[in-house]
C-alpha cells in the first residue's frame, strides 16, 4: 500500500516538476506573450484613452451622428421657416408702430448701442457690412432663463448686446418655462434687469424635458445624473429647432459635446460661470491637502465610500474635458474659473487644435444704477453707519456660520469699532431647504450670543438692498472659491469697504488694489474675517477707500460686458460667414 502510494507521489510530482517555475503550465512563447500583454495593458488602457477613444468619438460625429443630425436639421426646418416668416411681420409692425408713436426714449437707447456698435465693428475683419448684415438665428441653451439671478442678467445683457450688433439675426432661447409667456419674459426681464430686449427678433423654444436636470431626479452620482439628463434636454432642443450658432450660457457642457456630435460644422462657444468639476473639489476630498478643510464636500474622500467617490469624480472630470474640447469659444466669468477651465479642458483642447483661447468676460453689474443711488461724498460719509453687510441667497456653500462666528469672536474684542456694530444678513429663500438654514442660523445667533446686533432681512426686494448699501459701512463675502461674485461687485460699486475671502473671483478679480493702494482685505479664518471688521471699522480714512472702490468697479459694467461678448461672438459668425 505505501509503495503504490509512494509511486503516486513520483508520478505526479514528476508531471508537475517538469516545468520550469512560474510557467504557469505555459510553453515559454506564450508565457513571454502573456507577460508582455500584461505589461502593456495599462500603457494601452492609456494610449485608448487619450488618443482612440476620441478618434472613435470623431469617426462617430462624422457618420451616424452627422447622419442623424441631417434628419434632425431636416425636421426642424419647418419651424425655422416660421421664424424666419414672423420674425419678419413682427419687425415690420413694430418699425410701423415706432414711427407712429416716435418714442424719443428708443432713438436714444439706439444711439447709445450704436457707440458700442461702433467700437468693435469689423474686428473680425469681415467688415461692418458683413457684421451688421448676418441673419442667421442664434441659439442661447438656457433651460432656467426666468430665474432672475446673475447668470440670467448676463444671458439677456448677451442678447441685447447681440440683437444690437446684429440686427437682422434672430435669437432663439431654449427654456423650460412654460407657465411665462413671450410677453411676461420680457417684461420680468425690464423689471428685474433694467435691459429691454427688441422683441420682433427673439423667441422661445420651449422643452419638456428640464426635469432631467433637477437635482431631484438624481439624489445619488448628482454630477453625472445632471450631465446625462442635459442630453435628453439637447435632444429635445434639436428637434425642435436646429440653430446656426449655439451658445450655452448655463454650464451644460455636455449639451455642447452632443452639439458637435450632431452638426460637426455648427460654431459653439459656452459662458462658464464655474466648472461643474475642478481639482479643488478633487483636491478638497482628502483632508490633508491644503484645502482639505473647504466647501461641502471637504474631506469626504476617506474611506471606501471616499475612495470611489474619489474615482467617480476623476472619471467625472476626464469625461468633463472631452465635452470641453469641443466647444469653439470658451468665455469665463472670472480669472480663477478660467485657470480652472483651462487645467481641464485646455489640454484636449490644444489636441484638437482649438485656436480660440479661453477668455474672460465678467458678467455685467448694475455698477451705474448703485452710482445713482448712493452717494460717495464727505456729506454721506456722516449717514453711514456700522453695519456689515452680507448679501447672499442661504445656501450651504455661502458659508453664513462662518461670518456669524467671526462677527462674535469680532464682538467680544470689545473695541470701540465693535460697538454697537450689527451684522445684517441679506438673502433669499427659495424653499423649505433655505428655510431650515435660516432657522439654524437663528439658533446659532442665540448661542454666540449676537442676537440683539444680528439682522435677518429675507427676500428683500432691490429698492431695499440699495437702502442697506447706501447706509451700511462693510461688505461681507464668506464663500470659499466664489466663481466671481456679483454681491462683491456691488459692495464696490456702493462704497462699502469689503472683507472677502481669500480665494476665487473676490480675491483675483474683484478686490485688488487701485494705484497700489486696497479697496478692501482678504481673510479665510474667523480670526482673520474678526480682524478684517476691525481694520474696516477703525479705518483713518474710510471716504478714499470707498472712492477707490467705485473707480475699481467700473471694470465691471454693462457697457465693458458687451464689447468683449461681442469681440468673442464675432468669432462665431465668422465662421458662418
Amino acid at each position: 500500500m505505501s509503495h503504490f502510494l509512494s509511486s503516486a507521489d513520483t508520478s505526479t510530482c514528476s508531471t508537475s516538476c517538469g516545468d520550469a517555475p512560474y510557467s504557469f503550465g505555459m510553453a515559454p512563447k506564450t508565457l513571454a506573450f502573456t507577460a508582455i500583454a500584461i505589461a502593456c495593458t495599462p500603457f494601452a488602457l492609456l494610449i485608448g484613452w487619450n488618443y482612440l477613444l476620441p478618434i472613435l468619438f470623431r469617426i462617430l460625429s462624422l457618420t451616424i451622428g452627422s447622419t442623424f443630425g441631417w434628419c434632425l436639421r431636416k425636421g426642424a426646418e419647418g419651424r425655422r421657416s416660421m421664424i424666419i416668416r414672423v420674425t419678419a411681420e413682427n419687425e415690420a409692425k413694430f418699425q410701423e408702430t415706432k414711427a407712429q408713436e416716435k418714442d424719443s426714449s428708443s432713438s436714444s437707447d439706439d444711439e447709445s448701442w450704436e457707440n458700442i456698435d461702433s467700437s468693435i465693428a469689423g474686428s473680425s475683419g469681415n467688415g461692418e457690412k458683413a457684421s451688421r448684415d448676418w441673419d442667421g438665428i442664434v441659439g442661447f441653451f438656457h433651460p432656467f432663463c426666468n430665474a432672475g439671478g446673475g447668470g440670467e442678467r448676463v444671458l439677456w445683457a448677451a442678447i441685447r448686446a447681440t440683437q444690437k450688433r446684429w440686427p437682422n439675426a434672430k435669437i432663439v432661447v431654449y427654456t423650460g418655462d412654460h407657465e411665462v409667456s413671450k410677453e411676461n419674459m420680457l417684461s420680468r426681464v425690464k423689471n428685474t434687469f433694467s435691459i429691454d430686449i427688441h422683441p420682433p427678433t427673439i423667441h422661445f423654444i420651449y422643452l419638456t424635458t428640464r426635469h432631467w436636470v433637477l437635482a431631484t431626479t438624481w439624489p445619488h452620482m448628482t454630477l453625472l445624473g445632471q450631465s446625462v439628463g442635459s442630453l435628453f434636454m439637447g435632444m429635445d432642443a434639436f428637434s425642435l429647432l436646429v440653430p446656426d450658432i449655439f451658445v450655452d450660457t448655463m454650464g451644460y457642457a455636455f449639451v455642447l459635446g452632443l452639439c458637435k456630435i450632431l452638426f460637426p460644422d455648427m460654431p459653439t462657444a459656452a459662458y462658464v460661470h464655474y466648472p461643474t468639476i475642478s481639482t479643488d473639489m478633487l483636491d478638497s476630498l482628502d483632508p490633508k491637502t491644503a484645502v482639505g478643510t473647504q466647501g461641502v464636500n471637504a474631506g469626504k474622500g476617506v474611506g471606501f465610500k471616499g475612495a470611489l467617490k474619489r474615482h467617480y469624480w476623476k472619471l467625472f472630470a476626464a469625461i468633463y474635458s472631452w465635452m470641453g474640447a469641443s466647444v469653439d469659444v470658451v468665455m469665463t466669468n472670472s480669472s480663477w474659473t478660467q485657470a480652472h477651465i483651462k487645467s481641464i479642458w485646455g489640454p484636449r483642447r490644444k489636441q484638437r487644435g482649438r485656436e480660440n483661447s479661453i477668455a474672460v468676460v465678467y458678467p455685467p453689474c448694475a455698477v451705474h444704477e448703485i452710482e445713482r443711488a448712493v452717494e460717495i461724498s464727505e456729506e454721506s460719509e456722516k449717514k453711514r453707519q456700522k453695519y456689515i453687510v452680507y448679501i447672499a441667497q442661504f445656501r450651504p456653500e455661502k458659508n453664513h456660520q462662518l461670518i456669524l462666528q467671526s462677527f462674535a469672536e469680532f464682538v467680544k474684542t470689545g473695541t470701540d469699532s465693535a460697538k454697537e456694530a450689527k451684522l445684517v444678513l441679506v438673502g433669499s429663500v427659495r424653499d423649505d431647504n433655505d428655510s431650515r438654514r435660516v432657522y439654524n442660523l437663528r439658533l446659532l445667533v442665540n448661542e454666540l450670543h449676537i442676537k440683539d446686533q444680528v439682522i435677518f432681512q429675507l427676500d428683500a426686494p432691490w429698492s431695499e438692498i440699495l437702502q442697506w448699501l447706501g447706509k451700511a459701512f462693510v461688505g461681507v463675502n464668506g464663500m470659499w472659491n466664489e466663481h466671481f461674485g456679483i454681491g462683491v461687485v456691488e459692495y464696490l460699486a456702493a462704497g462699502l469697504i469689503p472683507v472677502v475671502h481669500d480665494s476665487g473671483g473676490p480675491k483675483l478679480d474683484i478686490v485688488i488694489d487701485v494705484d497700489g493702494q486696497p479697496t478692501g482685505f482678504h481673510a479665510s479664518t474667523t480670526s482673520e474675517f474678526a480682524a478684517g471688521f476691525e481694520k474696516a471699522l477703525s479705518h483713518p480714512d474710510p471716504l478714499s477707500v470707498r472712492r477707490r472702490a467705485r473707480l475699481s468697479s467700473h471694470r465691471f459694467t454693462e457697457e465693458e460686458f458687451a464689447k468683449k461678448w461681442l469681440a468673442e461672438l464675432e468669432k462665431l459668425v465668422a465662421m458662418k460667414s
